[in-house]
């Protein structure tokens, strides 16, 4: 590890007093990693029945979480997270899911790339409601969209757009509104190796400012009666207390529930800050254009055709938008309107209509895939291959099939004569 900035000991000694020496020990300690179990596919206990020994799961962090050691194991690569099983996330971050309220339907996470908080949030959500995750830098953004597709998540709007345009289009819409702001970063020493040099005194203060700005947008989206959670993962006092005490004087309508900051020789984790504000309840109500569903006929049929002989059976919910370019998504009841924000996502992908076929989308299979009426179950090992982009022989009846990882959707396949060819995303493909 590289040599901590000397201001940033220094603040942290006036900070800490007497708990100093064991903060400064904490960084010679090897880092934590967490694993958050998906619980909009499996239970905690099922997946700790499941998971193989090389996991090496330790103590329960959340209550859809676990902490975990490896030595040497890249889980990223393993046939159960591109199921979407699990997500990869440090275990302080994990602990902003349990101030989640017990019920809320319409969901912004503003700052959301790459995906923790988001994911968690679906999670909690059960596929109801209505969940927009918004990152303004595209390329996080696209990132953030593969995460919310992996792990199967039906509901979910994926935006690029700055703060300033949600606000003025989203007012009061949201009765739950998460800032997991861009921060110095002083609790990803040990995790980011560019988060050290990048430290500097001239950077919070750059970061408390932008937080401001941010802060200030989300309080305009959040209904009366509504929730804010705002986090970050740094211990600066200028972006967590006092930026909360700034935001408390400059909005007498919000009030604190709640703050927490976890320290390393204090927590199993790298550190967060984590707080809760609540807007008084009043009169006044959101008038929101709601999303203007663009209708194909001829790709609706098209679709309806392909589920009767694709799904058991089921129908999914929702209305069915399609693109320009023949892209079809199954929008939520209730998703508002979102001009002027880059769209990378709205709801469920179904599928593509090219005038004269349609092609269901990995994310269908994702989302939908154990309703599907061909399955082609693969074992761990077997995974790994088409993972890889292999084809597998099979007495499957022709047609699109789903391929699943002990009864977990992965992806698509087709069988023709005897064989399932191989339509995982090329992109997203197991390299060796």
């Amino acid at each position: 590890m590289q040599t901590l900035p000397e201001k940033f000991l220094q603040r942290m000694q006036e900070r800490l007093g007497d708990e100093y020496p064991a903060f400064l020990a904490s960084y010679k300690a090897p880092s934590y990693r967490g694993l958050r179990v998906n619980t909009l596919k499996l239970s905690p206990a099922d997946f700790l029945e499941l998971a193989p020994a090389e996991f090496m799961l330790g103590g329960q962090i959340t209550e859809d979480g676990c902490s975990f050691y490896t030595e040497g194991e890249r889980l990223g690569a393993d046939p159960y997270h591109f199921a979407g099983l699990f997500y990869l996330q440090e275990p302080s971050a994990m602990r902003v899911g349990e101030l989640l309220p017990k019920k809320f339907c319409r969901v912004l996470d503003l700052c959301a790339a790459p995906g923790g908080k988001t994911t968690q949030l679906a999670a909690k959500m059960q596929g109801a409601g209505i969940l927009i995750a918004n990152e303004i830098d595209y390329g996080r953004a696209k990132i953030l969209s593969e995460n919310v597709e992996r792990m199967g998540i039906s509901n979910c709007a994926v935006i690029s757009a700055s703060p300033e345009t949600l606000a003025e289009r989203l007012q009061g819409y949201f009765d739950l509104v998460l800032v997991d702001a861009p921060c110095s970063g002083e609790g990803m020493f040990k995790k980011e190796e560019n988060a050290i040099p990048a430290w500097s005194e001239e950077n919070v203060k750059m970061c408390a400012a932008r937080q401001k700005k941010i802060l200030d947008c989300a309080s305009k989206m959040l209904c009366a009666g509504g929730r804010l959670i705002y986090s970050t993962c740094t211990f600066a006092e200028e972006e967590d207390e006092w930026q909360l005490r700034d935001f408390l004087k400059a909005h007498p309508d919000f009030s604190l529930q709640m703050q927490q900051k976890l320290y390393p020789h204090a927590f199993q984790g790298e550190g967060h800050f984590m707080a809760t504000l609540s807007r008084a309840p009043s009169e006044e109500t959101a008038r929101i254009r709601p999303f203007c569903i663009q209708r194909n006929r001829a790709a609706e049929k098209a679709f309806s055709a392909f589920s009767a002989d694709f799904f058991d059976g089921f129908v999914p919910d929702g209305g069915i938008h399609t693109l320009a370019d023949g892209r079809m998504y199954l929008v939520p009841d209730g998703m508002p309107d979102l001009t002027g924000a880059h769209l990378l996502r709205l709801g469920a992908e179904l599928g593509e209509w090219n005038g004269r076929f349609f092609k269901p989308a990995h994310a269908l299979a994702m989302a939908f895939g154990t309703r599907a009426r061909r399955i082609l179950s693969l074992t761990r090992e077997e995974a790994k291959r088409y993972l890889r982009g292999e084809t597998f022989s099979s007495a499957l009846e022709d047609g699109w099939a789903v391929v699943t990882v002990d009864g977990f959707p992965l992806g698509l396949g087709k069988a023709v004569g005897g064989t399932v060819k191989n339509h995982y995303p090329k992109g997203l493909r197991l390299r060796s």
